[in-house]
């Protein structure tokens, strides 16, 4: 297994981008909740342990603390705001409430000569408190106008402290502190790449599944297409990956998605026309969360039908990653709030007769795309625009009915067909994703001098490197309008439209 890097999240905004960090320079880690089970975070076999940031205060009664297996392990450690805080804490230093807290840039002056602080000048503050004596054995790192120890260190142990955070865009050079503290004071190799993400997973699908067939759950999307790849070519012919249309895909996504897998992929592909089924179980349900309970049991109950025609495989293949753990809050990886539930992660029903089998779970979507060109999926494929599992129910806002499904497919094709001829969708692209949204409200127009009363269509455009966190896109004002004016006109039942200006965090990428 490649080398790792525990981080123990203590409740931060930033703990996904820590990993991500990592990620990027081809380390393995993993997040944990703080007070994971010791043998859960020490089975990753870390090289060292990150500190996350976090709300509260370390004196608080009933604060966040350091589990002891961590300096057990005699590990480096690195503290981050709260974690550094926390760390100081523990080892008999002193943190108070500071007299003026600090939030956003700040500059930090360097004490010690040491390439873990030396890159760094301006960097993103976010504490009220701050540390007033130190334990013993650390030495200042550096300082701020704010906090006289805005770095600290113990080199014998290898333990060291950041008041900031070096893991956001906001700190220029971050980057290299963590790159300086994983590789050369841990000593993590970058192996963890492409090539060696296949050669786990296999192996891991292998011992999983054995020479039991196997059932992939298909909707034609970058990341259960990369999961059925990864499994057919760890069992090769025990796979048949199973696709439902379920009459809540975009336009063309059936012709597309079979034409990739039996002339790209040459694996086996059942097609369920499933559409009257799943439209009769959403009639009349509004609720988002309903909705995606609904197609995700009812996705299950029509691969169990397939699974008996199929000879009962034992095993389901699911595109479940990184993110939707994250965002659905799996008891046993995030302490985090549930935001909302996946369907492949959240809503499943309890009765479920298969075993899942889930090689990306713990993938974010850049990784998953390097994945898959590294199996040779062809490129149309990979890039092709993210879309959730539970299909336009979450942009279809409201009542699911086959008339406002149309409207819907009608204006997001024009969407797209409007981006991609203006160069912004496909690899290398400014866009991660970009959609409709149907909205329930109605508007009043005119049209041929004739009072209208039609529904609002939503644009959703968005820039991100891992869907944890997303900006809305600046497309240019010409373009905007050429796609409103195309949907007004060409879609019936929408005389209005709209886009979207929201970062993700406070909102999410998807409306539902």
């Amino acid at each position: 297994m490649a080398d790792s890097i525990a981080i123990l999240d203590f409740g931060s905004q930033y703990a996904q981008l820590i990993a991500r960090r990592l990620r990027e320079m081809h380390v393995y880690c993993e997040l944990f909740p703080w007070d994971a089970p010791a043998e859960r975070v020490l089975a990753i076999h870390p090289k060292g342990f990150i500190l996350s940031g976090g709300p509260r205060s370390v004196y608080e009664e009933g604060a966040p603390s350091i589990p002891p297996f961590v300096f057990e392990s005699g590990r480096p450690i690195l503290g981050i705001c709260y974690g550094m805080q926390a760390l100081a804490h523990a080892l008999g230093g002193q943190v108070d409430p500071s007299a003026q807290r600090e939030y956003g840039p700040a500059h930090i002056e360097p004490l010690v000569a040491t390439p873990l602080i030396e890159p760094l000048s301006l960097v993103w503050m976010s504490h009220g408190d701050r540390i007033s004596r130190l334990p013993s054995d650390f030495v200042a790192l550096a300082r701020s106008d704010n906090s006289p120890y805005a770095a600290m260190g113990d080199f014998q142990r290898n333990y060291f402290g950041v008041q900031f955070h070096p893991e956001v865009h906001h700190t220029p050079n971050g980057r290299e502190l963590l790159k300086y503290f994983v590789l050369n004071i841990c000593g993590a190799k970058p192996e963890w790449t492409p090539a060696s993400i296949i050669e786990e997973a296999v192996q891991r699908i292998r011992a999983q599944v054995g020479s039991e067939r196997v059932l992939a759950a298909v909707s034609g999307g970058v990341d259960s297409s990369v999961a059925a790849a990864l499994v057919h070519k760890a069992v090769g012919d025990q796979l048949a990956a199973v696709f439902v249309d379920t009459g809540l895909l975009r336009r063309g996504e059936r012709e597309q998605v079979v034409a990739a897998f039996r002339q790209t992929l040459h694996v086996e592909l059942i097609t369920v026309d499933a559409a009257e089924e799943f439209l009769a179980a959403l009639q009349g349900i509004t609720d988002p969360e309903q909705k995606r309970r609904i197609v995700g049991e009812k996705f299950i109950r029509v691969f169990e039908r397939q699974a008996r025609q199929v000879g009962q495989p034992r095993f389901l293949v699911q595109g479940t990653i990184y993110p939707d753990v994250v965002e659905s809050s799996a008891p046993d990886r995030s302490k985090a709030e549930r935001i909302k539930t996946h369907h492949n992660v959240g809503g499943l029903p309890p009765d479920l007769l298969f075993e899942l089998v889930e090689p990306l779970r713990y993938l974010f979507k850049d990784e998953v795309r390097a994945v898959g060109e590294a199996l040779g999926l062809p490129e149309s494929l990979i890039w092709r625009q993210p879309f959730p599992g539970p299909g336009l129910t979450v942009r279809c806002v409201g009542e699911i009915t086959r008339e406002r499904l149309e409207r819907l497919r009608a204006a997001d094709s024009i969407l797209l067909e409007e981006l991609s001829r203006a160069g912004f969708l496909g690899k290398g692209a400014p866009l991660a994703q970009a959609f409709v949204v149907l909205l329930p409200v109605r508007s009043v127009g005119v049209m041929g001098d004739q009072r209208t009363y039609q529904e609002v269509a939503a644009i959703r455009a968005v820039t991100t490197e891992d869907f944890m966190t997303a900006d809305w896109a600046h497309l240019p004002h010409d373009l905007l309008a050429r796609i409103a004016n195309r949907i007004v006109n060409e879609v019936a039942g929408i005389n209005r439209v709209v886009y979207d200006i929201t970062s993700k965090p406070p909102a999410t990428i998807e409306w539902e």
